[in-house]
């Protein structure tokens, strides 16, 4: 057991080393100069709507409210079925600087927010393009800052972390620990190396050139990816473009889902896209996580003398990561404590949605079944 318990040890502070330095390097959006040049670039925020009744006026208001001095709004009414369309109908009529594009049929070969995307983008006038979630809430002065600090550090692609507004304490502990799991996964803080593979995408906010887009396919070549942002992060990378992510905290806010059960239905439509549908790669990272996260804290349990003690080290040293990693999202840092308890729960919706997705053949978001043998053909 001690053997066992030192190589937990090592493994753990080897990887909370990584996530804590690597999230230190990432500056947050307030931090960064908002100064713009004489003529700034015009700008066009694009937002795919589907059924957003309950929050897409609040997110429209703090759009139209931004300081930025040339932008225009589109919003793509992708065939909804409740209030949405007439909201955009009333805000349009009071802000000419709204367009709003409507979706009556979906083509095939094309998930349905992709294909709203792409739309926004060909009806756009911009220099810059910013993709955003037709929830998001941003502070007055969220363009002009990111707007400014991609002209002044020379990015083709900025992507921000939203401030995560997590109703109840299980969401918090969820999120606190879901961000730590993706940061770790994705090591975010090396997209801006030229030399890392690494790349990312933000849904909440993707800034990148028009040109930029453009010149990589759009999202053309993603038609059929439940992971469009971030694989929209990728193509650029890939392309040779200069990217960086940034924390949006206390300039940009989401919810992110409702209630747990809204999670992890979500989360069905990307969690084997993530992996590139490889139900071995899910099941194997499952048992990494059990390992890592879960186990330490059951040994305390079962082990006295020397192995508790490094497995209490281990504990300690999670716990202390992970209260560090909600000052990035906006979650308690209380939240922290349930590490064990959100790790059991997203290695649960994980293997739900594995298996719904085998079930079901493919999955079913937003109303429209897109089959897995289509989702599986567009690899990237």
């Amino acid at each position: 057991m001690f053997w066992l318990a030192l190589i937990d040890l090592v493994i753990v502070a080897a990887a909370m080393a990584v996530l804590v330095r690597g999230n230190r390097s990432i500056q947050f959006l307030r931090d960064v100069g908002a100064a713009l040049p004489p003529k700034p670039p015009r700008v066009s925020l694009i937002i795919a709507a589907r059924d957003e009744a309950r929050n897409i006026e609040a997110a429209l208001n703090s759009l139209l409210a931004q300081d930025y001095p040339d932008f225009e709004i589109i919003v793509v009414d992708d065939r909804s079925t409740d209030a949405t369309p007439q909201i955009l109908t009333r805000v349009r009529a009071e802000n000419p600087q709204l367009t709003v594009v409507t979706i009556g049929v979906l083509p095939a070969g094309w998930l349905g927010k992709n294909h709203a995307l792409q739309s926004g983008a060909a009806a756009a006038t911009g220099d810059i393009l910013i993709f955003a979630d037709a929830d998001i809430v941003m502070r007055a002065d969220t363009l002009r800052r990111a707007v400014a600090h991609a002209l002044a550090a020379s990015r083709d692609h900025i992507a921000i972390t939203p401030e995560m507004i997590a109703p109840g304490v299980v969401l918090g502990m969820f999120m606190s620990a879901f961000t730590m799991f993706f940061s770790l996964f994705a090591r975010p803080w090396n997209a801006a190396d030229p030399k890392s593979p690494c790349f990312i995408g933000i849904g909440a906010f993707n800034l990148m050139r028009a040109s930029v887009y453009r010149a990589v396919g759009g999202h053309t070549r993603i038609a059929m990816r439940p992971d469009d942002d971030i694989k929209l992060g990728k193509i650029i990378k890939d392309a040779g473009f200069a990217q960086e992510m940034l924390f949006g905290r206390g300039l940009i806010g989401v919810e992110w889902y409702p209630s747990v059960s809204a999670l992890a239905r979500g989360l069905e439509k990307n969690t084997l896209a993530g992996v590139e549908y490889k139900v071995a790669a899910i099941v194997g990272g499952a048992l990494v996580q059990l390992a890592v996260f879960v186990w330490p804290f059951a040994a305390l349990i079962f082990t006295s003398g020397v192995a508790f003690a490094l497995y209490a080290a281990a504990c300690l040293l999670m716990l202390a990561a992970c209260v560090d990693q909600t000052r990035f999202v906006g979650v308690s840092p209380y939240h922290a404590a349930g590490l064990p308890f959100a790790t059991l729960l997203f290695i649960g919706i994980l293997l739900r949605a594995t298996y719904v997705t085998l079930r079901d053949g493919g999955i079913n978001w937003r109303g429209t079944h897109y089959s897995l043998a289509a989702l599986k053909s567009n690899r990237i």
